[in-house]
């Protein structure tokens, strides 16, 4: 479960211990949406920013990349200097299914939410990492409304993060939650939808037993 902490500030926050609260994120990357919307909605970022160190990583990959295709290279032109032949490349017949995955689209969505960037769940899309800069969110259910809490960190321990604080709040008019009650809760996801027939999935939630309680408490409300 959340530690106490936890509990404790979004108790303050809320004036009462809420009903359930679990953290959780989106399950993929955000798709790309179109120009002049994203335009529209300001711009900002669609993806997580990055630690430092993932920059120094991938410079030093991309170095030791280039000094073992400068070896390959030179290995190979040593031995066309001393006339050795390399073997044949295997040729694949025009009948053999190519062997490449299928690039075809997916929906607009991309099964994050239902792929109409002009409504409620697309909208709040645009502006995710804006609202905070990591993709976790807290989810909570507080009497008959849903409430969304975000940590202003970039990189965040759900069990000690004390420092969020309410980002949405929806009535029941405007959002609720909907679940599987059938699903194997270690892959468990849920979708917040929304009253124009929007909808918005979030998984990865945090614990067994948050979860359990979450979606319990959320599908007995229904």
């Amino acid at each position: 479960m959340a530690k106490r902490k936890v509990r404790r500030r979004a108790e303050k926050i809320l004036g009462a211990e809420p009903a359930a609260l679990v953290w959780c994120s989106l399950p993929r990357a955000i798709p790309k949406p179109p120009k002049e919307v994203h335009r529209a909605a300001g711009k900002g970022p669609l993806r997580k920013r990055r630690h430092w160190l993932f920059y120094v990583g991938a410079v030093v990959f991309c170095f030791v990349g280039a000094v073992v295709l400068l070896l390959d290279l030179l290995e190979s032109l040593f031995d066309r200097m001393l006339g050795i032949k390399e073997p044949d490349e295997r040729r694949t017949s025009s009948g053999d299914a190519d062997p490449r995955p299928s690039t075809s689209g997916r929906p607009g969505g991309g099964g994050v939410f239902d792929g109409d960037w002009n409504l409620t769940a697309g909208q709040w899309l645009l502006r995710w990492y804006s609202q905070a800069p990591s993709q976790r969110r807290l989810v909570l259910l507080d009497g008959d409304r849903v409430r969304v809490a975000a940590s202003p960190r970039r990189r965040l321990m759900e069990t000690r993060a004390t420092d969020f604080r309410i980002i949405a709040t929806f009535t029941p008019d405007e959002a609720r939650i909907e679940a599987d009650a059938a699903q194997r809760r270690a892959l468990a996801s849920f979708r917040i939808r929304f009253a124009d027939g929007s909808w918005l999935v979030l998984g990865d939630l945090d614990t067994s037993k948050d979860a359990d309680h979450f979606l319990n408490t959320a599908l007995s409300d229904d």
